[in-house]
């Protein structure tokens, strides 16, 4: 019977999506259409279209899972999506960015960048930036999904995943921006009433919210007798100040995604769909709302798995999950929850990670077709090419999230660190020269271009170089030098953003006011209607 239903439930969400995704290739006439849904999105559907986005698989079943080994530490992490993410982002960027991309015609975030520093090279760089590495988090998201299946259905990795490729790849193909805007308000709408419902019942399972988390609090001993070395002073505790853990929870996580948020291409492009100001404005609390419900509900729930594997089998998530970070969620689901809930939460994450993905793919594509190629041949792009791009986009990710579990290795956070990895690298290599072009008419092409590479070059050092999560694992330090990592505590749990970002945008403000700023004429036009 719970097979059936699962089966009716899939079928009744795939019809729905398939139909909205029609419905979006029926409405794609022009290229605007295909990448900025033709500028005429409603601010519901940019709103729940943007946290959707934000939020996926990789925040529901990797971020869980690594609350489940940090503890609410990780809250720190909702606090800066909502504050910087959603409030900051549609405050002070959304605004200016929607009034920009008009006055400049831009229709992707590199554009909006190599028109406004007048830079092709910008464009391109930014573009290549995307189609490179982009991939690896769209990897992540789907490596989230693909681990619920095979948990909690027993299906092969490899079936899931290809599944769950096909899938998103038909209607972002097909309909472009107006697919994935119109398939994320409804799967935004299916993730926020399953979370909601997750807390719910979690609570109701642990005994209510005070007897839960005095239980929790009550683990402190086990958290230190497993991870005490590192920093760990209980799942209700942050970690001791400048230990190694602090340093991963607050340089990698909670500040690599927290800040790296502002400059993801994927959500920026999100700003220039809209009709005018009023619609962000309205957006802006519907998406704070979705944030919370998201963010929240993960890592307080990914945190309490830890009593009710206490109690049940005398450890805490992470052993009782054989040492494997991202299947806590999934196994905490299987273990507690009442059939019909997994046939919903099993929907929340189709939901979450098929509108991720489909946005990164739609990026993806129209990084390699219009940022690249329009670009470096001067030819005008059409649909057609925006759908070969984002074509192969999808191929590349897929490949990888079907080598990199082999590449890490089981028990490895990949889901979380992959998506920390691609937002550093984005708020290192593109926030400074973000920021720049939409507040300041002083920042010149020099220094656009030394700061977006200085924070590229300095990002890429220190993952091959210092950050030893990722430096032990590619190799590179190993073979030149014989170590995992150049040095040690506690630059070799630094996250690179926090050396990257500064120094990126410290160069970008030299390098402009040591050359000449642009005529009057181009910045008129840049900040037409902006103060």
């Amino acid at each position: 019977m719970y097979r059936l239903v699962l089966t009716l439930a899939t079928l009744i969400y795939l019809l729905i999506t398939g139909y909205l995704g029609y419905i979006a290739y029926r409405r794609t006439k022009t290229t605007t259409d295909y990448l900025l849904a033709g500028r005429e999105a409603h601010p519901y559907i940019m709103a729940m279209s943007y946290g959707a986005t934000f939020i996926s698989t990789s925040a529901i079943v990797g971020f869980g899972g690594t609350a489940a080994l940090f503890g609410l530490s990780l809250l720190w992490l909702t606090f800066l999506n909502i504050f910087v993410g959603i409030f900051l982002a549609f405050v002070f960027f959304g605004h200016r960015t929607r009034a920009m991309g008009y006055n400049l015609d831009a229709h992707t975030f590199p554009e909006l960048l190599g028109k406004r520093f007048q830079s092709p090279f910008i464009q391109v760089f930014s573009g290549i930036l995307i189609f490179l590495f982009m991939p690896i988090y769209v990897s992540a998201v789907l490596m989230g999904a693909t681990q619920f299946l095979v948990v909690n259905l027993k299906v092969d990795y490899e079936i899931g995943l290809l599944l769950f490729s096909a899938i998103v790849a038909l209607y972002v193909i097909m309909g472009g921006l107006k697919g994935v805007m119109y398939t994320d308000a409804f799967q935004g709408t299916i993730m926020f009433v399953g979370m909601l419902s997750l807390l719910f019942l979690t609570y109701q399972r642990l005994g209510g919210i005070t007897k839960a988390h005095e239980a929790l609090t009550q683990l402190a001993p086990k958290a230190q007798e497993i991870f005490g070395s590192i920093g760990h002073q209980g799942f209700t505790s942050m970690p001791a100040f400048l230990s190694p853990l602090w340093w991963t929870v607050i340089s990698t996580i909670v500040l690599g995604v927290g800040i790296g948020v502002l400059a993801q291409p994927q959500l920026v492009i999100r700003f220039m769909t809209v009709r005018s100001s009023r619609e962000l404005n309205r957006a802006t609390a519907i998406g704070g709302i979705f944030i919370l419900a998201m963010t929240g509900v993960a890592f307080v729930v990914g945190a309490l798995t830890n009593v009710y594997f206490f109690n049940t089998t005398g450890q805490i998530s992470f052993l009782a999950a054989g040492k494997q970070v991202d299947a806590i969620i999934p196994l905490f689901i299987e273990k507690t929850m009442p059939s019909w809930f997994s046939i919903l939460f099993l929907v929340t994450l189709f939901a979450a990670a098929m509108s991720t993905m489909s946005s990164q793919y739609h990026t993806i594509g129209t990084a390699l077709s219009r940022d690249i190629f329009e670009t470096l041949t001067g030819k005008k792009g059409t649909i057609g090419l925006n759908r070969i791009g984002t074509s192969i986009g999808i191929i590349l990710s897929t490949l990888l999230g079907w080598g990199l579990p082999r590449f890490y290795g089981p028990g490895s956070e990949i889901i979380a660190r992959g998506t920390s990895i691609f937002f550093g690298l984005c708020a290192s290599t593109l926030l400074p020269m973000y920021i720049g072009a939409l507040y300041s008419r002083r920042i010149t092409k020099a220094g656009a271009i030394a700061g977006m590479i200085t924070g590229f070059v300095a990002s890429m050092f220190w993952f091959l170089f210092v950050h030893e999560k990722e430096s032990q694992v590619l190799g590179v330090c190993q073979a030149l030098f014989g170590r995992g990592a150049l040095w040690g505590l506690p630059w070799k749990v630094v996250d690179p953003i926090v050396i990257a970002l500064p120094l990126a945008a410290l160069v970008t403000v030299i390098a402009s006011y040591l050359t000449k700023p642009f005529d009057a004429s181009h910045l008129k036009t840049c900040f037409n209607g902006l103060v």
